[in-house]
């Protein structure tokens, strides 16, 4: 047996969350809440029975025309109202009203039907039935039965009063219809009462606890509509609870949202026991706050509420978070603007230093040759060489951060060509050799014969090479041996430059490649450097579309690897024109790998 709830109780269950969120805002929640919802009820539904009665007793005497004027007549009447009662919520005055005018038509009804004898005359007991199913009290049920009584008094002096007039049929079986289909209401009313009463009981039980919860609590339907709404909805809402019910709460979720707040509900439906989801809810004028009227973030949970149908909402204001994000995006946007400065400025005063720098190389180079003379002195001689010396190295420097900082910029262009890989080696070969004999480093060159003739940038090449041999022959110990090894692999040229040095530890390579890092030991400590090198070699070689990779252990020496798409022919010709050659491989995306 399936505990589902069935559809009847589901279907009379929202309407009844949509009529409550129209009972005038005076009303408080409780017993008089519940009565004037009832009310209402009865007052929009009542004009439907007395059109089925109509219809059934003057449609062949007094033909369609009079009878649909009439039943309208009922309907504007009767909801009118219906309309009074929630505008004002002056339930006592408009019941006496609606009652003084039940019990007259009521009676025409019995008369026209053909008096007490015609079961219309049932009918006369509605008025009971209705007065207890509205009030639920006994005083209300003898108040409704004098009122049938007097319904089915005025029948007996039709004459008299002026129902004289009215056309009368005769009693047969056929008026069993409205009363048996008004019989059936009751019973379907009133099989739901209990069940209605026990929900009741268990929200009342739970109030408890919904009142010390910082959040809003609300039961809906399957439809998505709200049946049950907490009292904290006062609190983080700045509405009554009653407000949201029937479709009061989704009328207050932005359009953009809406979708999601369906999908979750569905899924809930389709027998999911969880959903999570971030929504904008519409938010009143707070009184005496400064806060503007608007929308606010708040994290909605849906649970699934087993056997029982729909699900259980509960609603977290996430104000703070909100602004804690926007804080969050507004600093990452600051920092990314200060970074983009930061280089700007870095890059103008590196172009600025070149301009001195050469003067002051040009100048102690002059010095150093004696074209002018010669020093008198030896100590000239050496000072002069040291300028020279220092110059050098801080346009080095200087020219790396520019490079870097094209790099990072996106402003550095590639002029790819083709030439011999033969062609850069040699002269990155011999740009380190003087260092490296003055410790007695060898440098071995290992190029295999498929190379050949790549396709690439060449000058972007030939500093990766320099900057790798220069780090090999810094961090070798004396009488060393550096290896550089390259071969062709289909479009793909792989080349490593290796060294048997002091190496690099685990936690170390973590911050290898990034600019100004520099790994300082006991054995390093001597290396002048600037933690350049790596950085600018790694920025070129994804540039280019390639991927590098770091193998290092302490003591045992270091071997960095580089692979670049060189294709010749049918890659020349697809330059994506940035001088960045086409590729489509697995190294297009490849993260700067490092492994100990």
């Amino acid at each position: 047996m399936s505990s589902r709830v069935s559809p009847y109780p589901e279907w009379l269950a929202a309407v009844s969350a949509a009529f409550e969120g129209l009972i005038h805002p005076s009303v408080e929640q409780g017993p008089e809440r519940s009565h004037q919802l009832r009310f209402a009820a009865v007052l929009f539904a009542a004009p439907f029975l007395f059109a089925g009665a109509a219809a059934q007793l003057l449609g062949a005497t007094v033909g369609f025309a009079q009878t649909l004027a009439l039943s309208s007549a009922v309907f504007a009447a009767s909801w009118l109202t219906a309309a009074l009662l929630l505008a004002t919520g002056r339930r006592r005055l408009v019941e006496a009203g609606a009652l003084v005018v039940a019990v007259p038509a009521v009676a025409a009804l019995i008369a026209i039907a053909g008096g007490v004898s015609s079961p219309m005359t049932l009918l006369a007991g509605a008025l009971a039935a209705e007065c207890y199913w509205i009030a639920r009290t006994r005083r209300a049920a003898m108040t409704g039965a004098i009122a049938g009584a007097v319904a089915v008094a005025l029948t007996f002096s039709a004459g008299t009063l002026g129902f004289g007039g009215l056309p009368s049929v005769t009693p047969s079986a056929a008026h069993w219809l409205v009363p048996l289909i008004y019989i059936a209401t009751l019973g379907l009313r009133f099989t739901v009462k209990e069940p209605a009463r026990a929900d009741a009981d268990e929200v009342a039980e739970a109030s408890g606890i919904e009142e010390r919860m910082s959040a809003v609590l609300l039961r809906v339907n399957r439809s998505g509509d709200v049946m049950h709404a907490s009292s904290q909805a006062e609190t983080l809402l700045n509405v009554r609870s009653d407000i949201l019910l029937g479709n009061g709460f989704f009328q207050r979720i932005h359009v953009a949202d809406r979708v999601a707040y369906l999908c979750a509900v569905s899924d809930i439906n389709e027998g999911a026991e969880a959903r999570t989801i971030s929504m904008r809810l519409r938010m009143p004028v707070e009184q005496g706050a400064l806060r503007a009227p608007g929308y606010r973030q708040f994290g909605v949970e849906l649970l699934s509420a087993a056997g029982e149908g729909g699900a259980v909402v509960i609603l977290r204001d996430e104000a703070g978070m909100a602004e804690l994000e926007h804080d969050l995006a507004s600093a990452r946007e600051e920092a990314r603007v200060a970074k983009v400065e930061s280089k700007r400025m870095l890059a103008a005063v590196s172009h600025e230093l070149r301009t001195p720098l050469n003067a002051i190389l040009g100048f102690s180079d002059t010095l150093l040759s004696e074209i002018f003379g010669q020093l008198s002195n030896e100590k000239q001689r050496e000072y002069v060489r040291l300028i020279n010396e220092a110059g050098g190295h801080l346009l080095s420097v200087v020219n790396s951060t520019l490079e870097i900082s094209k790099l990072e910029a996106g402003t550095y262009t590639l002029h790819p060509e083709a030439f011999r890989f033969s062609e850069v080696v040699d002269p990155s070969v011999a740009f380190v050799q003087g260092d490296a004999s003055a410790r007695s480093i060898d440098i071995e060159v290992a190029i295999a014969d498929s190379v050949g003739v790549v396709y690439c940038d060449r000058r972007a090449v030939q500093q990766v090479l320099i900057n790798l041999l220069s780090n090999a022959v810094k961090f070798s110990h004396a009488n060393g041996k550096v290896s550089v090894l390259a071969e062709r692999s289909g479009n793909r040229l792989d080349f490593s430059v290796s060294d048997n040095g002091v190496g690099i530890a685990a936690a170390d390579l973590e911050r290898i490649g990034e600019p100004f890092a520099q790994v300082r030991t006991d054995e390093t400590r001597h290396v002048e450097g600037t933690g350049l090198g790596l950085a600018l070699a790694k920025g070129l070689v994804g540039l280019q579309g390639g991927g590098m990779t770091i193998d290092s252990a302490p003591g045992e020496g270091t071997r960095v690897s580089i692979s670049l798409p060189v294709g010749v022919g049918e890659d020349k010709d697809q330059d994506t024109g940035n001088g960045k050659p086409a590729i489509d491989d697995e190294w297009s995306d490849e993260e700067y790998r490092k492994t100990a």
